[in-house]
């Protein structure tokens, strides 16, 4: 008797619950109805959220000077450096002598002799006054210099012998005072065909700033040096569509194979023409440059011609309330759902802030901490009640023994009916 009353048993409490399982599914407005069950959730949480453009770079000079010869006016020497050569600002690069400077020099020869012989004339015509001087008085009529008398302006047959010295002594003055501008003058020749003497043995181009030699013409050809500097950047392209986030100022990082250290930096140039001429075949490449940071004494040396993989932080936000981006579900407006402490799925409205690394930005809308719901495998009703996958790990038998025996079976028949 005791096995068929069991079985009977277990046949009618089948049946009963067949039965209530289909009442309540069926039933209008039932709980079951509206209950999610609920795998994967997350919370809101509070992270940095940073936005990049990813690409690629090469280690280039920050800078290249090019030296420049004018060989229709100068003579070339020679070269006083090599390819490669490490130089610093003031070494000297090459020595030349100009064309221009032996016109200048014939010129202030000239000018030179010039003044020398008229010096000579003022020697001579002050030593005739002074002859005549000293024969005014002793010998009224003697005869007089015909240049003399024309400069005295005065008639020798009718002025006395006082107005005639006077006279003479005046002219002897001026001419005094022409002959010692004459002598500077001289002076100030000497001292600039000195410094041509000096400058016609060799003149010498230095170099403005430090770096390396990176080529030399030897054919005279311009540039004939051209010197880059030892500070190291990165260059490369941003696509048209990066240009739009790409600004000035922004700070990179980089890592290659040939440097142990991660580079640090900012965007400091942008070139907003394209590289090659725009065409309809081809996606525009507009180039920049990137300035490395300094380590300090102990920087690394960046070999040119490095590839480094490049990251370009264009926004970034700390601290902000975040949540993965298939969290997020849209209609006319976007919105998330959220698990309330009263077991119910509650639809709530968010502006959105930045997107980045798969994950988003909640300007407003649930806090930080709040559990939210990732994208469900079954649609979700607004305020629905929602029950969970049971983790046995946190299963506790005091905690079960708290049920009363109608919260047992409701919430066993909701997890049989949701799964």
């Amino acid at each position: 008797m005791s096995g068929k009353w069991k079985i009977a048993a277990v046949s009618i409490a089948s049946i009963v619950l067949i039965t209530v399982n289909l009442y309540l599914i069926e039933k209008k407005e039932s709980k079951v109805e509206r209950t999610v069950f609920v795998e994967n959730w997350t919370k809101v949480k509070k992270d940095t959220i940073t936005d990049t453009i990813q690409t690629n770079g090469v280690i280039k000079p920050v800078e290249e000077y090019d030296i420049y010869f004018d060989a229709k006016k100068n003579d070339f020497k020679k070269f006083l450096v090599k390819e490669g050569d490490a130089i610093t600002a003031g070494s000297s690069l090459f020595e030349y002598t100009t064309t221009e400077l032996d016109a200048l020099k014939a010129n202030l020869e000239a000018e030179k002799t010039a003044a020398e012989g008229e010096i000579a004339g003022i020697e001579e015509y002050i030593g005739k006054l002074r002859s005549y001087q000293g024969t005014v008085t002793s010998e009224p009529n003697a005869a007089i210099d015909e240049s003399v008398e024309k400069n005295l302006n005065i008639d020798i047959t009718t002025s006395s012998s006082d107005l005639i010295k006077s006279n003479i002594e005046q002219e002897m003055y001026k001419q005094e005072l022409e002959k010692n501008r004459l002598d500077e003058k001289v002076k100030m020749l000497d001292t600039k065909l000195s410094s041509i003497e000096e400058q016609s043995s060799a003149i010498v181009t230095t170099s403005e700033a430090d770096g390396v030699v990176k080529n030399i013409n030897r054919n005279l050809n311009n540039p004939i040096i051209s010197i880059v500097s030892t500070n190291m950047a990165i260059e490369g392209y941003f696509s048209g569509e990066e240009m739009k986030k790409a600004e000035v100022g922004m700070t990179i990082k980089a890592s290659s194979s040939d440097s142990k250290k991660a580079l640090k930096g900012t965007i400091g140039r942008i070139h907003s023409y394209p590289a090659e001429e725009p065409s309809l075949k081809k996606e525009n490449r507009f180039p920049f440059q990137a300035l490395i940071e300094p380590e300090g004494e102990e920087t690394e040396t960046l070999l040119v011609g490095s590839k480094v993989n490049l990251t370009v932080i264009t926004n970034e936000k700390a601290g902000v309330p975040s949540i993965p981006i298939e969290a997020v579900h849209y209609q006319k407006h976007p919105y998330i759902y959220k698990l309330t402490n009263k077991g119910h799925v509650d639809k709530h409205y968010i502006t959105k802030g930045l997107k980045a690394e798969g994950k988003q930005e909640i300007i407003k809308g649930p806090s930080i901490g709040d559990v939210i719901l990732l994208k469900p495998n079954v649609s979700v009703k607004n305020h629905s009640y929602f029950i969970t996958p049971i983790q046995f790990e946190k299963v506790k038998a005091g905690t079960y023994k708290k049920f009363t025996s109608r919260e047992k079976v409701r919430y066993l028949l909701l997890g049989i009916l949701e799964k």
